[in-house]
C-alpha cells in the first residue's frame, strides 16, 4: 500500500461520516458472521480448553457444539450487541483522528504525499484514540461471551445493564480493564505495514514486475502473510488484555490479576508459554479473511472515497465466511486441535 494515496485530499465532514458509516456497516456484516468463532476465541483466552474437548476432536466444532447444547443457539452471538454498538463510533473516532493526524503531518514533512511510515504513526494515534474510546462496550462484549461459563454467577441481562453494574460495582477502573494491553496491541500496524510493503517488494523483484502492477493474488498473498505474522507476535496482549476484562467477574475467585505484570507471571508460571497463544489459530481463521479483502480492496482500488458499492460489503461478508468455514473443515481433526489449542 502506497503512503499517501489519500493524503492529498482533505476529507470533507460529510466524507468522513460516510466512510465511518461504510466502515460500521461492514464491520457490523463481518462481526454477524464471524461472531460464534470471536465468542470461541475469547472463551479460549480466559478459560482455556473447553470441558468437553475430545481427543482428536475439533476444538471449533466440539465448542460450537458444547455452546449449542448449554445455551441454545443465542449463546453463539454473544457479545454481539456491544460489538455492534461500538462499530459506529469506533469508525468516526477512527477516521477523525486518523484524517487530522495525517494533516499534521504532512504539514511537518512539507508534503501532501505521506510516507508508510507516517501513515503508520497517523493510524497508531487514531488507533489509541479509538481503543480509549471504545474500551467500556469491548469490556462487556468480552463479558457477556465468558458468562455462560460461569453459571454461579449472577449474569449481565444486556449492554444497558452490564455498563450499570460495572460502573456501580467497580467504577471507572471497572470500565477501562485491560486498557493498556490494548494500546500495547497497536504495535500490530507496526509489525504488519512493514511486512506487507516488504513482501510486496520481494514477490515485485521475484516476479520481475513492479509492485503496483502485482496480482490480486499476489496482493491477497502478501496480505495474508503480513497479518498473520503480526498477529502471532502480538497475540499475548489479547490473552492478557481479555484476563483483565473479564475478571471484574472473578473478585471471590481463587485467580486475581492485580495487573499486566502480575497477569503476564501468573499465566507463565501456571500455563507456560502456551498460554499466551490461547484461541490463537481460531483468531487468525476470523481476522485473515478480512485482512486479505481489505488490503485487496484498497491495493485495487474497487472501492474509492465514499463510493462503496452497496452489493460489495455483504460479498466481502460471504466471502469472509466461506473462506472460514473452508479453514474449520480444512484444519478439522487431530492437527486441528492441536493448533487451536494453543
Amino acid at each position: 500500500m502506497t503512503g499517501g494515496g489519500e493524503a492529498s485530499h482533505k476529507r470533507s465532514p460529510r466524507e468522513l461520516v460516510c466512510h465511518a458509516g461504510a466502515g460500521a456497516s461492514a464491520g457490523a456484516i463481518a462481526a454477524t458472521f464471524m461472531c460464534p468463532l470471536d465468542v470461541i476465541k475469547t472463551r479460549l483466552q480466559v478459560h482455556g480448553l473447553p470441558p468437553n474437548s475430545v481427543q482428536g476432536g475439533s476444538i471449533i466444532i466440539s465448542s460450537l457444539k458444547h455452546i449449542v447444547k448449554t445455551e441454545g443457539f443465542k449463546g453463539l452471538y454473544r457479545g454481539l450487541s456491544p460489538t455492534i454498538m461500538a462499530l459506529l463510533p469506533n469508525w468516526a473516532v477512527y477516521f477523525t483522528v486518523y484524517e487530522q493526524l495525517k494533516g499534521i503531518l504532512s504539514d511537518v514533512d512539507g508534503d501532501s504525499q505521506l510516507s508508510v511510515s507516517a501513515n503508520m504513526v497517523a493510524a497508531a494515534g487514531a488507533g489509541a484514540a479509538t481503543a480509549t474510546a471504545t474500551n467500556p462496550l469491548w469490556v462487556v462484549k468480552t463479558r457477556l461471551q465468558t458468562q455462560g461459563m460461569r453459571p454461579d454467577l449472577v449474569p449481565y441481562k444486556n449492554v444497558l445493564s452490564a455498563l450499570r453494574r460495572i460502573t456501580q460495582e467497580e467504577g471507572m477502573r471497572g470500565l477501562y480493564s485491560g486498557i493498556l494491553p490494548s494500546l500495547a496491541g497497536i504495535s500490530h500496524v507496526a509489525i504488519q505495514f512493514p511486512a506487507y510493503e516488504n513482501i510486496k517488494f520481494y514477490m515485485a523483484k521475484r516476479g520481475n514486475t513492479t509492485v503496483d502492477n502485482l496480482s490480486h493474488a499476489d496482493v491477497a498473498i502478501a496480505s495474508s502473510v503480513a497479518k498473520i505474522f503480526a498477529s502471532v507476535l502480538t497475540y499475548p496482549h489479547e490473552v492478557v488484555r481479555s484476563r483483565l476484562q473479564e475478571q471484574g467477574r472473578l473478585r471471590n475467585s481463587e485467580v486475581h490479576y492485580a495487573g499486566v505484570v502480575d497477569c503476564i507471571k501468573k499465566v507463565s508460571r501456571k500455563e507456560g508459554f502456551r498460554g499466551f497463544y490461547r484461541g490463537c489459530a481460531t483468531n487468525l481463521m476470523r481476522t485473515t479473511p478480512s485482512a486479505v479483502i481489505t488490503f485487496t480492496r484498497n491495493e485495487k482500488g474497487s472501492m474509492v472515497g465514499t463510493r462503496m458499492s452497496t452489493n460489495l460489503i455483504p460479498r466481502c461478508a460471504a466471502l469472509i465466511g466461506i473462506l472460514s468455514l473452508l479453514c474449520i473443515f480444512l484444519l478439522d481433526g487431530k492437527y486441528w486441535k492441536e493448533i487451536s489449542s494453543i
